[in-house]
């Protein structure tokens, strides 16, 4: 199976960037998500249907370089490569981009351009860090857009489709274009034959009916007068019979077989759409107030912050006995997430919870907590204990850093002890797996 790059390039654009971007563009992040998420495959497709351009693979070469996934909402507007390489693969269609995007979102044009230029970044820059990595030249990056035609149709979010953007789907996938035209063919092939031999069968069928007339004229003398007037009607009926027998037969045929490609083709994008990229986007959280003794923190209604100021103010940590009342209850991160296969860069947005969780511990503090950190279930498992401790030790260190250091009593690294997504679903659906977890200890 051919590797999925929107697997990879989601893992720049998180739950974190989204907030972050709602925030600074004065969006909702439930449009911003919506508008990243067609964007995505729409980026893709238009690198793919370029990729044998020189231009387009030095652009993916010079970003994996260029430091732009360090600063997708800060530099990508304003980054050369970007604003090169949209007018390269899109031409005159980047406005009508733009405009579908903003219109199926609900965010406004200015919103949508931006967006279109960080997803860009994002794109270029995690196929470019990619490349880099697995010492991919330019006829492998080629290569590797080139196996993306065959998903990006199908990852598009209900609502759009390429003609939406301006974009006529057989100018990016001519095989689709070049079926059309034989499933064309081949059905006016059928109703050429159908109507052949309906021109046969009724000729047949007239001249039995002929042959009875004249049998019984020469038995019957008598009845020549009646089948005067018959006869024409006879041969009407039964020439209307056949040909409507014919080509009854060759529609159901037809019909029966296209039915069957569109619904091996509905099965196909199903699979695609349900393994890969696009998911069907969950219900955006917003940030509200929550109230920490008359200081209000940034934060999810029912999210860690409110969780943990709830069982604190309950008397739950102190009327805890030991260790073992606290351990099986742990606060996972909502905005903290680190870099893909980082541990030691976080992706933008993720400080402020990290400021949230210390406030909190200053707040009480005789509490401690104790760090967690998971993976999913793909990759050895080594490596993935080692990052996941890795992860939960810069954390640690970070909130030390604050001045809580003596509250954070343990950082661990759990692997895919605790995943519970297959390896083989999309990341998408394995991101649940790879969080970051505090929980309290004693």
């Amino acid at each position: 199976m051919s590797l999925n790059v929107i697997d990879l390039i989601k893992g720049q654009l998180g739950p974190a960037l989204v907030s972050q971007a709602a925030s600074q563009f004065g969006e909702s992040e439930s449009g911003i998500s919506k508008a990243i998420g067609g964007l995505l495959p729409a980026v893709v497709g238009g690198l793919a249907n370029n990729a044998d351009k020189p231009g387009v693979v030095d652009a993916i070469t010079q970003a994996s370089s260029s430091g732009i996934l360090g600063n997708l909402l800060g530099g990508s507007s304003s980054n050369p490569i970007i604003s090169n390489l949209l007018s390269s693969i899109f031409g005159d269609k980047v406005s009508g981009l733009i405009n579908s995007i903003a219109s199926f979102s609900g965010v406004s044009n200015t919103s949508a351009g931006s967006l279109l230029n960080l997803v860009t970044g994002a794109t270029v820059g995690t196929i470019g860090k990619y490349a880099a990595d697995n010492n991919l030249g330019a006829s492998g990056i080629s290569s590797l857009l080139n196996d993306q035609k065959g998903i990006i149709s199908s990852l598009l979010p209900a609502g759009l489709s390429l003609a939406s953007f301006g974009l006529g789907a057989e100018n990016w996938f001519g095989q689709a274009k070049e079926t059309v035209s034989s499933v064309t063919s081949t059905a006016k092939d059928n109703i050429a034959e159908g109507v052949a031999t309906a021109r046969e069968n009724v000729s047949e069928g007239a001249r039995e009916v002929r042959e009875r007339f004249e049998n019984n004229n020469n038995n019957n003398q008598g009845g020549g007068s009646i089948w005067k007037w018959l006869l024409p009607l006879l041969l009407l009926l039964a020439a209307g019979y056949f040909l409507w027998k014919q080509c009854e037969k060759k529609q159901t045929t037809t019909t029966t077989t296209a039915t069957s490609d569109s619904a091996t083709a509905s099965s196909t994008a199903d699979t695609a759409t349900t393994g890969t990229a696009t998911p069907v986007p969950a219900t955006a959280k917003t940030d509200e107030n929550i109230d920490l003794n008359g200081v209000m923190l940034k934060g999810y209604k029912g999210g860690m912050e409110d969780q943990m100021i709830a069982f604190l103010k309950s008397d739950g940590y102190k009327n805890a006995a030991d260790d073992s009342a606290l351990k099986d209850k742990w606060y996972d991160f909502d905005h903290v997430n680190f870099k893909m296969g980082s541990s030691t860069e976080l992706e933008t947005g993720s400080q402020g919870q990290l400021d949230n969780l210390v406030a909190i511990l200053k707040a009480f503090p005789d509490a401690k907590i104790k760090v967690g950190g998971y993976t999913d279930k793909t990759g050895n498992e080594a490596s993935n204990v080692k990052l996941s401790k890795a992860r939960a030790e810069y954390i640690k260190a970070a909130l030390a850093k604050s001045g809580v250091g003596a509250q954070v009593i343990a950082a661990d690294g759990y692997g895919s002890q605790f995943a519970k997504v297959d390896a083989k679903a999309s990341d998408a659906e394995r991101a649940a797996d790879r969080k970051m977890a505090v929980r309290f200890a004693k």
